[in-house]
Formats: structure tokens, sequence, C-alpha cells
């Protein structure tokens, strides 16, 4: 069992404790807390310089401290406080940083509410088990021998065909039933490559309906989309070693991850509601009368400061929208508002927290949406960069993974 040191406030009170603990042992983890002395506790935010209310939150900073100091025996951390808590995320992030800052332990963080379930912890808990369980292959540097990647999201289903290194073919269909647009995006993938499924050395799953087409083609690595995304983007930028952050605005959540030494150390998902995400920029160019493979170069050509929007809520952000184009906006303003108050919202929800590391690699299907790199550049005052076929990151970070698979279980015999 994976052992994962919980470091939290609260999650006995509001009864939550029993589903960290259910999610964690699904995917193989063990969840246990560090145990310290009221002397530390009482310390501890003199030597970190950071005062709290919340006496909670003061052995939060003097668990942290126990891991640092090498006095327990943590293989990943798992750090949550209360949604509703100013000074709770305030600690959250102190303590991340400080953990981050003096080992090389991966670390997840959570704000939870009362009502949170084991299912909603599950991709988190799944990618640090992942990320410490699997560790040979994030830092794998190539593709051997002929592999698949599947990627079933939650819009689309991307495939792909590789061979030494090599992207030899590739499916992609509008994600209806997982198990019919999985085949339908192999077979394509396979028809291009010239090369029949009785050929695969190895197929790799990923994404939403994973666990459905592990069962389907037996495949041999079936892994949540952090982990493969993070791989993917690493692989098409050219980029096996090194730092770096990785962010995919999809169509239902988002995922920001950090990247130390190729390894992710820290990541987010999620989102406030669907007017982060992709969702609403395919709502946004539908009412505008744009195909979405058009929407980001119109979006180039307009002014966002024309048209105010920044509604978390996808129904709200339309409002502002139709207001926009009544009061007699361009099309184009209204597209460039779009994707800036998307861009907005993924730095003010999910950037603020992780350590933002360079390069940024921007990837997923939105990531050919150009007006929203365009604006994410600008509010990170960084110059994105954006893969070859980034829509494939997922898929390409299966195949990559499940070329490893074999030497990584010989290795444990």
């Amino acid at each position: 069992m994976v052992r994962i040191a919980q470091i939290s406030c609260g999650s006995e009170y509001s009864g939550i404790q029993g589903e960290i603990e259910k999610a964690a042992k699904i995917v193989g983890g063990q969840i246990f807390v560090p145990e310290v002395d009221i002397s530390e506790i009482r310390a501890i935010e003199d030597e970190l310089g950071f005062h709290v209310a919340s006496p909670g939150l003061r052995v939060m900073m003097a668990r942290a401290k126990a891991i640092v100091e090498g006095r327990v025996d943590a293989d990943g951390v798992f750090i949550a406080t209360c949604f509703r808590c100013a000074e709770g995320a305030l600690v959250r992030s102190v303590v991340r940083r400080y953990i981050q800052s003096q080992t090389k332990i991966p670390v997840v963080t959570y704000s939870f509410t009362e009502r949170t379930k084991a299912g909603a912890l599950l991709l988190r808990m799944e990618a640090l088990v992942n990320i410490i369980d699997k560790k040979p292959l994030f830092a794998r540097m190539k593709q051997e021998g002929i592999t698949a990647g599947i990627d079933s999201g939650s819009t689309t289903t991307k495939a792909v065909v590789m061979r030494d290194n090599e992207i030899i073919g590739h499916g992609w269909v509008p994600t209806t039933s997982v198990l019919d647009s999985g085949s339908t995006a192999l077979n394509q993938a396979l028809k291009e490559a010239g090369i029949d499924e009785s050929k695969l050395e190895g197929i790799g799953v990923t994404g939403y309906g994973r666990t459905i087409l592990k069962e389907r083609y037996k495949a041999q690595l079936a892994m949540e989309e952090v982990s493969t995304c993070s791989k993917g983007a690493l692989f098409l930028t050219d980029k096996q070693r090194g730092d770096a952050t990785v962010i995919d605005i999809g169509g239902m959540d988002n995922k920001a991850v950090t990247l130390y030494d190729s390894i992710p150390d820290s990541f987010t998902v999620g989102g406030v509601c669907a007017g982060a995400s992709g969702r609403f920029l395919e709502t946004t160019a539908k009412r505008l009368g744009v195909p979405i493979e058009q929407f980001g170069d119109l979006a180039l050509k307009g002014d966002w400061k024309a048209v105010p929007m920044n509604a978390y809520c996808i129904v709200f952000g339309l409002q502002d929208l139709v207001a926009g184009l009544a009061g007699g906006a361009k099309p184009e303003d209204a597209a460039a508002a779009a994707c800036h108050s998307v861009a907005e919202q993924v730095f003010e929800q999910q950037l603020q927290e992780i350590d933002i590391r360079y390069p940024i690699i921007q990837v997923g299907s939105t990531a050919l949406v150009k007006g929203l790199v365009k604006a994410l550049s600008e509010i990170l005052s960084v110059e994105m960069i954006v893969p070859k076929k980034p829509n494939l990151i997922g898929c390409v970070g299966a195949a990559v993974m499940v070329s490893g698979m074999k030497e990584l279980e010989e290795t444990r015999i």
C-alpha cells in the first residue's frame, strides 16, 4: 500500500474522513495522520513565520514539519481544508510550498465540503498513487515497439498508434457510447497506420472511460489523465526532462499540473463551474453562429474589454454575452471576451493552488483555440507553449507509458 500522509483541518468534524480513506483505499493508498508533540504545535508559527487563529491549522503546520524532517515515512501527501475557510486556504498554500521546497514528495491539495464523497476524490488519489507507484514511467524518454493509446474524454475520444517514438496513426471522434467511440477512434488510428490490432504490443487507456476500455481491450495500462496528459505534453514538446507547468482546459473540468524533473509533484483538478471550461467556448461559438474551429481566429481579431464578462456560471456568462451583443458589440469582441473570461477564471481558481514553473505548456483540444492561448499568455505575461497535436496528449502519454510497463513489471519480480 502507498502511504499517504494526511494534513488537514476539520475533516473529522465534517464527516468526510471516511470518504477520504475510502477513496485512497480504492486506488491502493493508505491514509495516515502524522503524530506531533504539543511543543511542536506551539513553536511552528514562529518557525514558519506565519501566524493563524485556528489551533487545527497550527497542527497542520506542525505535521508538515514532521514530514519535512523525515520523522514520518510518507510516499505522498494529501492536504485538505474546508472551502469556506479563508485562513485554511492560506495555510493549505503555505504548507504545500513548505513541503515542496524541502522534499520531493508528491503533494495534492483539496478544499472539501461536508458533502464530499469518495467519488469526487478518486481522480486526485489515483493520480497521487500513480505518480508514486509508476514513477519510472514518467521518466521514460521514448516509446518503443508498436503501442496504442486511447483517451476517452467527456467530449471527444482520441486514439493514436505509435511505433518507435513516432505517431503513425490517429483517430478523433465525439464521445457518445464509451465503447463505440473508443473502438471507432482506435480503428481510425489503426487504419491510418496500416496495422492490424493483433500487431499491437501494448494498449494504454486514459480518461473518463478508461475502466470500461481497459476491460474491452485487456489494456496493460489504465491511468488517469493527470499522469498521461503530463507525459504526453512533455513528449510532444520534445521536453523530456526539466520543470514545467501543464494546463489543460477541458470540456468539463480543467487540470493544472506542475512537473519537477518531468515528474508531477502537485496538481489541481476541477473548476467552480462550466463558465471556466471549454464547454463555455463551444456554447459561445454556437450563439455567435461560428464553427468552433473558426472561433479562436475570430477572437484574435476582437477586443475583450468591449464586452464585460467574468461569470463563473455558464448561464450568467451567456447573459453577459447576450447583453453585450444587444448593446452593439461585435462578434469578434464577444469571442475575445469569452476567451479572456475562461483564462482569467483558470488563473483565479486553479493556478493559485500551485507554484507555476516555466515553461508553461497548454494542451488539450482548447489549445487549438488561438484566442484562448492568447488570453492565457496575456494574463500570465508569458508566451504559452502549444505542442504539435495538443488534442492528442492524453492518448500519446498512454501509448508512451504503456511501452514501459513490461520493463516496470520485470523490475518488481
